[in-house]
């Protein structure tokens, strides 16, 4: 298989790996030439200096992105990797801007999510290059460098250059990603018209489940007594303690990705019901009443009407992640992934409606709009034999909630590798951040082994 020939460049891809984990590419916004910071800047100046030495053409398109390029031709194929990273957090064991190769691992802010696979792709490039294949379009390996803040590097770098006829993006898991949901994000805001709750906090981004809240209310002795025995027998603990005119609370429950709420334990939803069940719910006021009938304990939107589900890519999840109030008004923010061949829009406006019933303001944020190739589509089947043929073994097909570079690709693309499911944890976006070199050596041989069938297939 061409695929191993990434081998010879093994010392290479960790060399060069190193000198891109040692830059802190936290991508920032802003408004000098370096739209995502300094520091994202100079990854995109060290790996377009990194192909040039390898004799790629290479371009940096004002520093929202780059690219390598190998071989001519109308087409145009890509892989599309970021270099811009997470911020390190406290508690690694090592520099996270320093490599370190310990115990057949390579530990660094970046090896795993996706400086790693972006290293990669460059010298399977190069290898393309060195053997003089001859193929029948244009292979370009994308750096991207504001992944992890809302890719909005890449409606920049599209429109100035090239789509995609076909691609993926080693940013994700093996086998193929071929369906990701759609992304709603969304605010509801009210009074704070409730005689009970003078005070809610929880949530610090949407796309978490909450593990924490902390709620003031107003409420006599004999109602405190009631609330702490009724907290003890709750779904999540409780902190209850009597303050001057009530009580405040502290909820602890358990985190989770939003695209996967049901395994977390939102301390939001579990205050709002802790106190409806004890005051009742007209005591919650009408945005909470909103909160406690609409929305609950329910992770698939089914008290608003929008449980809906397909096959290639399961159930609508729904994530209350942000719940707070005070004296001058009420706000939540919902994280939805909605079915991969579903109306994102009649998602909204469902519960556009449900919320001005409720005398509620909507906002509806965002839509990332939703990525779904069938199975039998050409790039998969293109994919899948590359995997099979260096693996050994079949290539699974999945789907999933979260979101990608692979939406980028205007339908063309697909998310393919690197982690295999049998892989230790990577610790992506966690302290210690690890790839497993053996494994990642198995990922290398077929990432060039997808490259090189992607440059050469017919049309």
């Amino acid at each position: 298989m061409f695929g191993e020939r990434i081998l010879d460049y093994w010392d290479d891809i960790v060399s060069d790996l190193g000198k891109l984990v040692a830059i802190p590419s936290v991508a920032v916004r802003s408004k000098t030439g370096k739209p995502f910071g300094d520091q994202c800047a100079k990854a995109i100046d060290t790996v377009v200096e990194m192909a040039e030495g390898y004799g790629l053409k290479a371009k940096n398109v004002d520093y929202y992105a780059a690219h390598a390029e190998y071989g001519e031709g109308e087409g145009n194929a890509i892989v599309m990797a970021h270099l811009d990273v997470v911020p390190a957090g406290e508690g690694w064991d090592t520099d996270p801007f320093t490599l370190v190769i310990r115990d057949g691992k390579a530990i660094g802010r970046g090896v795993s999510d996706d400086k790693g696979a972006a290293v990669v792709a460059l010298h399977c490039l190069r290898a393309l290059k060195d053997a003089g294949v001859q193929g029948r379009r244009k292979l370009r390996v994308v750096f991207g460098s504001a992944e992890e803040i809302g890719m909005e590097d890449m409606p920049y770098y599209f429109s100035k250059e090239q789509r995609p006829d076909m691609g993926f993006t080693p940013d994700s898991g093996y086998g193929i990603c071929h369906c990701e949901k759609g992304i709603i994000n969304l605010s509801v805001k009210g009074e704070n018209d409730s005689p009970l709750i003078k005070s809610f906090s929880s949530g610090t981004v949407p796309n978490a489940v909450p593990s924490k809240a902390e709620c003031g209310i107003v409420c006599t002795q004999e109602e405190f007594e009631q609330l702490e025995k009724a907290a003890k027998a709750a779904g999540i603990p409780f902190e209850v303690t009597r303050t001057q005119d009530g009580a405040s609370l502290l909820a602890k429950g358990q985190a989770s990705h939003a695209a996967a709420p049901e395994h977390g334990k939102n301390a939001a939803a579990y205050t709002v019901q802790l106190l409806a069940e004890v005051f009742g719910a007209d005591r919650l006021g009408g945005f909470f009443g909103f909160v406690h009938e609409k929305i609950g304990l329910c992770t698939n939107g089914e008290k608003l009407g929008v449980h809906i589900s397909d096959e290639p890519s399961g159930p609508l999840t729904f994530n209350l992640g942000l719940l707070s109030a005070n004296q001058q008004g009420c706000s939540l923010t919902v994280d939805i992934r909605y079915p991969a061949t579903k109306d994102g829009a009649w998602v909204s406006e469902t519960i556009e409606k449900a919320a001005q019933e409720a005398g509620l303001g909507y906002t509806l944020l965002s839509d990332a709009k939703p990525l779904y190739l069938p199975k039998e589509s050409p790039l998969v089947t293109l994919l899948s034999g590359a995997y099979k043929d260096i693996a050994g073994e079949d290539c699974s097909i999945y789907s999933m909630g979260g979101g990608t570079y692979a939406r980028q690709m205007f339908g063309k693309g697909v998310g393919f590798g690197p982690g295999f499911p049998d892989d230790e944890p990577s610790h992506a976006h966690d302290v210690n951040e690890q790839i497993d070199l053996r494994r990642f050596k198995l990922h290398a041989q077929i990432c060039l082994e997808a490259m090189y069938r992607m440059l050469t297939a017919e049309e």
